[in-house]
Formats: C-alpha cells, structure tokens, sequence
C-alpha cells in the first residue's frame, strides 16, 4: 500500500514538473521537438561513425557538425535565392495582364494581379525585416538545437533504458512498435521527401529553362519546396505557369509547359526516387500524411510540418496495435 501510493505520488509530482517545464520553456519547445526528430534520423550515422573506429564523443560531434552544416547550406541559401530571386518571380506574374475576369455562366468576377502582387511583395519584405530582428533569438536557438542533438547522440541509450524502467516489461513490444513507427516516419519526412524535393528541383530548373522561363531558377526553387506538401506538391507551378500563359494567349507554351511538366517535374522525380528510398520507411498513406501535415502547419506553425504527421502516424500505429489485440482475445475465446 505504502509503495503504491509512494508511486502515485512521484506520478503526481513528474506531471506537476511536466507542465511547469512545459510553461517555462514554451518559446524552445518546437526547438527541443526539432532536435529530438533530427536526433532520431541521423543516429544510424553516428552509430555507423562509431563502428568505423569514432568514439560516442567524436562520432556524436561529428554527426551534429555535419547536420548542423548540411543544415545551415540548404536553408541559408534557399532564403537567400528566394528573397533575392524575388524579383524574376514578380517578373514572371507582371507578364499577366492588370485585371482578368473569371466567367462563370452568367456570372464575372473581375481579379485585379497588381495588388495581389504588391501585397505578396509588401509580404515577403516584412519577413525578412522580422526573420533579421529576430536573428540573435534564432541564434541561440541554433545553439540549443545543436547542443541536443549532440547530447542525444552521444547517449542515445539513456532515453531507451529510462522508457524501459517506467513502462512494464509486457508494453515494451508497444513501446517498440511506436519506435519503429516513429523512425520510419521521420525518415519520410526528412530524408525521402528531401531528396525527392532536390530530384524536383534539378528537373524543374532544366524543364523551366529549356521551354524559355524567366526566373526559371526561382520557379524552380519553389517546384522543390512544394514537393514538401503532400498531395499538391509541385504541380501546382506548372498549372500555374499553364495558367498564366493561357491568359497571355500562348496556348502552345501552356500545352508545353502542361506536358512536359506535369510528366518530368510533378511525377518523375516521385516515380525514380521514392521507389528506391520507400523501403526504409513505414508507409503512411498520402491521404493521412496530408492530413497531418495541413492540421499541423495550421495549428503549430512551422513545426507541425514535422509534429502533424508524426502524430497520426503514431495514431495508426495504436490502432493497428489495438485491432491486432482484440483479434487475438477473439481466437483465444474461439
């Protein structure tokens, strides 16, 4: 009775302290999140490192460096094309006359592009203005991440062993189950839909080029970015330029730009990559992994890009786990 209600009370005190530390470092917790998701793909290299004559020390540090560099080369740069290329972008939508007028039956409604493109433009400044006053905070945040990372691969173990003594030995099946779910999931997210973005990038640069795009580059740029969004992806650029084109009376360029980009940009690089890189992951369907990276972004930011699916992944995994459980009670009462 005594060591029951002392377990009770200890339960009581971590939820206390849970929520405390929850209040106290709200403004990292995306960060904490962040790192521990990073931690969780890039520990089969630091392991790799170690069995190729690293120690924990080294192989942990030379992980987070090259994840902290790989890191810092596609998103620095990505901005800076992005801001910097801004102006092929406006260039490419001024081509569109001031005002279009969408036909529906009986009914028009007239779209002015020029203010729409001021505002975008008044936009994307504002971000960067924000993105600047707020460089020291990202910083030290930069500083924080690597530091986790950094610790959670030099002792990948401790959280494992802390799990295992918390949980009782018959969940810890589950407690595998969810870690594989978890892995397969974030090497999806991370590794599979990187590489596929980069494979659409190139393609969606050389395509945009050769049919004669202004801001073919930056086009390009946002192709690969929009590959990161499930079930939309980059198609929505080459409609966009088929539209626009359309709109300007060349219906050759918009057949063009239809074919050879919905072929070569919005399918190819998914049918050549993701076929030699699925294997690794866990296979969430399209429409879930939509699911949750809409309700994520929409509630959490940035972050939910990653923490959406991640949870519905985690969710069918329980699911499955609970149908696999109540099928079993049923053979054995049979």
């Amino acid at each position: 009775m005594v060591t029951r209600r002392r377990t009770y009370v200890l339960a009581g005190l971590l939820v206390l302290t849970g929520c405390l530390t929850t209040v106290l470092l709200a403004r990292v917790l995306s960060t904490i999140f962040f790192a521990i998701t990073v931690a969780y793909v890039l520990f089969p290299v630091s392991e790799w490192l170690g069995r190729h004559g690293l120690n924990k020390r080294l192989s942990a540090a030379v992980t987070t460096g090259i994840a902290f560099v790989s890191g810092t080369l596609i998103v620095v740069p990505l901005g800076a094309v992005l801001y910097l290329r801004r102006r092929d972008l406006f260039t490419f939508f001024q081509q569109l006359p001031p005002m279009v007028t969408l036909e529906v039956g009986e009914f028009s409604y007239p779209v002015e592009i020029a203010p729409t493109l001021i505002a975008a433009r008044e936009t994307l400044t504002a971000v960067a203005v924000d993105l600047a006053a707020e460089s020291p905070v990202l910083a030290l945040k930069a500083v924080l991440f690597s530091i986790l990372v950094y610790a959670m691969l030099w002792r990948p173990q401790a959280p494992k062993k802390a799990v295992y003594r918390t949980v009782p030995a018959s969940y810890h099946e589950v407690v595998n189950r969810l870690h594989q779910r978890l892995r397969g999931t974030l090497y999806a997210i991370y590794v599979l839909q990187a590489a596929t973005a980069f494979g659409t990038f190139v393609v969606a640069w050389v395509v945009f080029w050769l049919l004669g795009y202004q801001g073919a580059f930056a086009l390009a740029v946002v192709a690969g970015i929009l590959q990161f969004v499930p079930v939309i992806g980059p198609s929505v650029v080459v409609l966009t330029i088929a539209v626009a084109d359309i709109i300007n009376g060349n219906i050759t360029g918009a057949v063009l730009v239809t074919v050879f980009g919905l072929v070569f940009v919005g399918f190819l690089p998914d049918a050549v990559i993701r076929p030699k890189l699925a294997r690794y992951t866990t296979g969430l369907p399209a429409s879930l992994y939509f699911v949750g990276f809409t309700g994520g972004v929409l509630t959490l930011g940035v972050i939910g890009f990653i923490a959406g699916p991640v949870v519905i992944a985690l969710l069918v995994e329980l699911s499955s786990l609970l149908t696999s459980e109540r099928q079993g009670d049923q053979q054995r009462l049979t």
